[in-house]
């Protein structure tokens, strides 16, 4: 194995709630009410999507895909969602540090050194462009049971309600997360930071039509089927673990310029051109922007 390398599910595509659009010139990320399935290559007009997205948008409302049935990879929650501080050099793509608010990994001049994590409000190396990110990793469908589609995300909303019903299902089920049939779905609430204007965020449930008394049922099913021919769960999250254990930083060098680009780009309140009066910035422009700003890290 590679050192440096960090190992990580195999992925046959990714799944957004927005895309990257260009605006006077420049790239800028735009939030949508809906899923949309892509595969891992881009033309044009961004990102092609997967067969799976025109599949299961049939049949639903409006013709928006806003529940997506899936399963998780493994039994442990912390690696099929691996959340963290991160902050990239929005000039060259780079990962310069990522950490748990306690202890973090920089990227430096001499290498890869351990710090303090002391979050984002408190780091003056920040300075603003460090945000929590996550990557959650589910499959789709049974043509692949160990590839999967990546949901990456910089969203409190989203962050906090995958990591709870993560952990959550895990508990319930005996251990038995990676067998669970879940659901991710598409929320949405207003706030008054979002002037009661809808946001959207991710969350997994069971899934649809099923209890949870019936998920876990059909979960041991499937766990006593697969441990009848040999599939070792335990094992595959061991071999996970040390995938991920084997790199300080998770995306590699051909995956960072796409998630600067899409998550942390620039806001659109802050590309706006400066208005043409030299006047100073009134405080309720001041309170305008920050909203803005906090809306774009909601969903």
């Amino acid at each position: 194995m590679i050192k440096g390398l960090a190992i990580t599910p195999p992925v046959l595509g990714r799944i957004s709630i927005g895309r990257v659009i260009e605006k006077n010139g420049k790239r800028l990320p735009e939030k949508d009410d809906q899923f949309t399935i892509t595969s891992q290559v881009q033309n044009r007009d961004g990102w092609v999507l997967h067969p799976l997205d025109e599949e299961l948008r049939k049949g639903a409302a409006n013709n928006k895909l806003r529940s997506i049935p899936v399963k998780v990879l493994f039994n442990d929650p912390d690696l099929n969602l691996r959340s963290e501080y991160s902050l990239f050099d929005k000039k060259n793509g780079r990962p310069m540090c990522a950490g748990n608010g306690d202890v973090c990994k920089r990227f430096t001049a001499s290498g890869i050194e351990t710090a303090t994590c002391p979050s984002p409000d408190n780091c003056e190396l920040a300075k603003g462009g460090c945000k929590p990110y996550a990557r959650l990793n589910v499959s789709i469908g049974d043509s692949d049971e160990l590839g999967s589609f990546v949901f990456r995300t910089t969203g409190y909303n989203s962050i906090r309600s995958l990591a709870a019903r993560l952990a959550y299902y895990q508990a319930v089920s005996g251990n038995l997360l990676s067998c669970l049939p879940l659901e991710l779905r598409l929320r949405g609430k207003s706030t008054t930071q979002s002037h009661r204007s809808a946001i959207y965020y991710v969350d997994i449930t069971v899934r649809e039509g099923l209890t949870l008394a019936a998920a876990i049922g059909e979960a041991r099913q499937t766990d006593e089927m697969r441990k009848a021919v040999g599939y070792d769960q335990d094992a595959l999250d061991i071999a996970a673990r040390k995938g991920f254990a084997n790199g300080a930083f998770e995306e590699s060098d051909d995956e960072v310029a796409d998630v600067v680009d899409e998550f942390f780009a620039e806001t659109q309140a802050d590309e706006k051109p400066l208005p043409r009066s030299t006047t100073k910035p009134s405080l309720l422009d001041k309170l305008n922007k920050k909203t803005s700003e906090r809306l774009e890290e909601a969903a």
